[in-house]
């Protein structure tokens, strides 16, 4: 039998279970386009740049079991999709990038969108492939797809000509799809290692990160057994409940909330879950870890990269830890109820929500207020997807999430711009859940076009933006070194002109007094399946735990003489105007 290759390729997403598709189409890809429009199941999503597209496909994945699919135009589609694919590649999100391709049955150079796309992309996926026959397609994206969702999950690049589209060829039977199995290379030595130096631990603590996002029971049952207490990295935010007694916070070094600072004080053996002890995980490197240190990872080039580990417990998470959970409850018994830590923990959390609700904003919206008023107002399931920026920390610190998957956020990569579009892929994969964002202003700005996108689809979303005029996450940090901030004011932006023209509703909040009310209204929007924009004038005066620390951590870390250059230069223009 013969058939297009497009044809071919859509019927391979299809056995794989791809729902969604987003992208362009463009001169490459319009028959992919024409086969896609004929699928029963998979629903090609127009996007108003790639780079959006990149960030629903890691949207849909981060919060569902559905691969995230690009289908984009080769050249300018691939580099305005890098982004996208950049922050899934280095968070682990696994992600299926489909290219059309320039004609390979010519003897032409110089074509148009000619390019070497998988020297570019090579640094940011976990493979790229170039498909050079009919015959070829059908493999090559189940393969694809399986080193997507191998190991450390990733994208990976699949480039197929746009003659292979076009023409017919010989095509077989279609594959079932592949079975990813959960991998495990820890030796029974180890686990009994790792058990044994918990049970001797005075004061054990657990780091975990959004590897153990799908171990939650897992690391539920052994903090439980060690009542030790948990700490999360940024991405990992809604990897353990923080409703949880055990629960502190983001971070727990110096750059972390009150609540984890003093529960990991005396830390005298670390279980870190799916962590690559990272720049931002760690408050810019300014944690003390213990010499006792058992790191698990399905990566085993993350060991030891940053923190020398004890023990090294290599493979899936859920896996690793069911075997460590097993070998503690045979080792010993499960210590009682640590009630003075969790009291502890509780005083801790409670006083820096009060220190915060203390803080005058004048005629702006306290941030805690805010939270406060959100968590009360939306159930646990509720997806909250967070840009890159000051509102990232703020979000981190103030707004408690108590579900796995509630909360995804770009962390290694850091694009600014996530948020907006990340959502929509959120809210496709999770019609029935909530989904709102929040973002900054400068964030907002560089894809809230994309709303266009949801108001097309129907979607019921509310993206809460947090305005104050600035870049405020870098500008907090040129304020005190340089005392100026230079290119960091946004200047004057009307969101209402941004609703108009995307068709959301609009929300102004000035005061705190408005906020509860205009939640509420923003939710029922929502619920009927219109868009919302809520633009919060948002004070952003009060540092968060996660600034200072990270901003004190660097400046110590400076040669003495830089240190004194850069104090010298900022007194002298605080003197001087």
């Amino acid at each position: 039998m013969k058939k297009t290759g497009a044809w071919i390729a859509v019927r391979a997403l299809e056995a794989l279970g791809i729902k969604y598709t987003f992208g362009i189409p463009g001169v490459h890809n319009t028959e992919l386009y024409d086969e896609l429009n004929s699928s029963h199941q998979i629903t090609p999503v127009l996007v108003t740049h790639e780079g959006g597209a990149a960030f629903m496909a890691d949207g849909m994945s981060r919060t569902s079991a559905l691969t995230g699919t690009l289908v984009i135009v080769p050249a300018a589609g691939a580099t305005h999709a890098a982004s996208g694919i950049g922050e899934a590649f280095l968070d682990g999100v696994p992600m299926l990038v489909i290219c059309g391709g320039i004609r390979t049955d010519l003897d032409k150079s110089y074509q148009l969108h000619e390019l070497d796309q998988h020297a570019f992309l090579k640094p940011l996926t976990k493979a790229t492939f170039l498909v050079t026959t009919h015959a070829e397609i059908v493999p090559t994206l189940f393969q694809a797809w399986e080193i997507a969702h191998s190991g450390e999950p990733g994208p990976v690049f699949v480039e197929i000509p746009v003659n292979l589209q076009m023409f017919p060829g010989e095509v077989g039977e279609m594959p079932s799809r592949p079975v990813i199995a959960a991998r495990q290379r820890t030796t029974a030595s180890d686990i009994r290692r790792a058990a044994e130096m918990l049970l001797a631990a005075a004061h054990p603590a657990l780091f975990i990160g959004w590897g153990a996002r799908d171990a939650c029971a897992q690391t539920r049952a052994i903090a439980e057994f060690l009542q030790a207490p948990v700490a999360t990295t940024l991405q990992g935010l809604s990897v353990f409940s923080a409703a949880h007694p055990l629960h502190t916070g983001f971070g727990f070094g110096a750059a972390a909330v009150p609540a984890a600072r003093n529960a990991f004080a005396d830390c005298d053996c670390m279980l870190a879950v799916g962590t690559r002890f990272a720049e931002i995980a760690t408050g810019s490197f300014g944690v003390t870890v213990p010499q006792n240190l058992i790191h698990a990872d399905i990566n085993p080039a993350v060991f030891s990269a940053n923190y020398p580990a004890t023990v090294a417990l290599e493979g899936d998470a859920a896996a690793v830890l069911d075997l460590l959970l097993e070998e503690l409850r045979q080792l010993g018994a499960a210590r009682p109820a640590n009630l003075e830590l969790q009291q502890r923990i509780a005083r801790d959390k409670q006083a820096y929500n009060e220190e915060w609700l203390r803080h005058d904003s004048g005629a702006k919206v306290n941030p805690a207020l805010f939270f406060n008023a959100l968590r009360a107002a939306v159930p646990d399931d509720a997806i909250v997807v967070v840009d890159d920026g000051n509102h990232t920390y703020l979000t981190a610190e103030l707004f408690p999430v108590r579900q796995s998957k509630a909360l995804i956020v770009p962390t290694d990569f850091n694009s600014m711009g996530y948020a907006v579009p990340a959502a929509i892929g959120a809210k496709l994969a999770n019609p029935q859940r909530e989904v709102f964002a929040i973002v900054g202003d400068g964030a907002f700005t560089m894809t809230c076009m994309e709303i266009v996108s949801a108001t097309r689809l129907g979607l019921g979303l509310v993206y809460y933006v947090f305005h104050d005029g600035e870049l405020s996450q870098i500008a907090q940090a040129q304020e005190i070194p340089f005392n100026r901030k230079p290119c960091t004011a946004l200047g004057a932006i009307d969101f209402s002109g941004v609703a108009i023209a995307t068709g959301a509703e609009y929300i102004r909040v000035a005061a705190n007094s408005d906020v509860a009310a205009a939640i509420a209204s923003a939710r029922e929007f929502a619920a009927a399946g219109r868009p919302v924009i809520v633009d919060l004038i948002m004070d952003y005066s009060k540092r968060t735990a996660f600034t200072q620390g990270a901003v004190k951590t660097n400046f110590k870390r400076l040669p003495l003489a830089q240190r004194l250059r850069m104090v010298a230069r900022a007194v002298k223009r605080k003197i001087t105007g």
